[in-house]
């Protein structure tokens, strides 16, 4: 069974059950180069105009060659891009964020809409060029080269409300949304129309899904409620979802969400969402059996298993008896990929990942 038909199967997008679970993972730049030199195969990175992301869109050679049942791509930097760096170490990215590297991840130094009050403020805000040259080119050789063996996700991830914090920031977004500020309908729709114009591209070169990234939830509960989501961000997800489905009423809605965030998934399916990631583990909320007792029949589910602690700490039996767990309840009558619930850092050794794979494989047939 290829990759792409055993993906098709498990999310019960085609009849019939795979063979076994399909995997995804994703690996830190580290990871990466280790593996490409391990399997002699050259690493491939393509730059996301938001840093984090390119992790998610590269390496697929490796991956796949690793046991990734899937591909990812997205949208590169543009071809006349070239980030203006500081003598502190901070550079500008192409959303004109300031941005500086943390611990992990990338984090904003200085946003570009800080001092937003007015819809005039986000008029004035030059959003990237969607269709720049060079935007798409990875994604038109990945579709090329795997479309036949392999179901293709376009990565349109810091979407609408992650993008819209990091231009302006996480505490003045939320305290604004809940004053009504002039300025934030404004900005919801124009990095909703911003990534539409980008889906639309990656949708039209051939991916057979979209993957929405933004963060609605802590590790205890919302970060908004409920009636806010339904007011201030539900009608702009949905409007992203039906107008990259008119484009190809097949394509895949995908919502990549991290955070105890059980009270939205009615209001995520309502939207359109038929797969949820990365299904948080150990959260308010996240119980596997629950999640797939109330929504298995409406989505699939992507994720899962635990990078923050398990991967890198946990025995290897652990890890077993985890992944055992999960696809037994997850994957119970089809509907599971599993994954890690974010991408591997280096605080996971390459060993470790390729257990994680093996134990996949070990415990994923039907």
């Amino acid at each position: 069974m290829t990759p792409r038909e055993r993906v098709l199967r498990a999310l019960r997008l085609k009849q019939g059950m795979p063979d076994r679970v399909p995997i995804q993972f994703e690996l830190c730049k580290p990871l990466l180069e280790h593996f490409s030199k391990k399997l002699d195969i050259p690493l491939n990175f393509n730059d996301n105009l938001y840093e984090d992301v390119s992790f998610r869109i590269s390496g697929n050679e490796i991956r796949t060659a690793m046991g990734c049942d899937v591909v990812v791509t997205g949208a590169g930097t543009a071809d006349s891009f070239t980030p203006q760096t500081f003598d502190d170490g901070t550079w500008l990215n192409e959303y004109q964020m300031r941005m500086k590297q943390g611990d992990v991840y990338v984090e904003v130094a200085e946003y570009p809409l800080a001092h937003a009050q007015t819809a005039e403020d986000i008029e004035n805000y030059s959003f990237p060029d969607p269709f720049a040259s060079g935007r798409y080119r990875d994604a038109e050789q990945l579709v090329a080269k795997y479309k036949q063996d392999y179901w293709i996700i376009g990565d349109i991830e810091v979407t609408i409300f992650s993008l819209a914090h990091q231009l302006v920031g996480m505490e003045k977004l939320l305290m604004d949304m809940a004053l009504g500020a002039e300025y934030v309908e404004p900005l919801f729709a124009a990095c909703t129309d911003f990534q539409i114009a980008i889906g639309k591209e990656l949708i039209k070169r051939g991916c057979d899904a979209f993957w929405v990234g933004d963060d609605f939830g802590s590790q205890t509960g919302l970060l908004i409620s409920v009636p806010m989501f339904d007011q201030l961000l539900k009608p702009h997800y949905a409007r992203l979802v039906n107008e990259l489905k008119a484009v190809n009423p097949e394509v895949i809605p995908i919502l990549h969400c991290d955070g105890a965030v059980r009270k939205l998934l009615d209001a995520i399916w309502e939207v359109g969402f038929r797969v949820f990631n990365p299904v948080q583990p150990g959260v308010a909320g996240h119980s596997p059996q629950e999640l797939k007792d109330e929504f298995g029949d409406r989505f699939a589910f992507w994720g899962a298993i635990d990078q923050q602690n398990l991967l890198p700490f946990g025995s290897d039996e652990e890890l077993e008896k985890d992944i055992e767990s999960k696809i037994e309840i997850l994957g119970k009558d089809r509907g599971y990929l599993i994954s890690p619930a974010h991408i591997l850092q280096s605080d996971v050794s390459p060993q470790r990942v390729e257990t994680f794979v093996d134990l996949c494989l070990k415990h994923g047939k039907y």
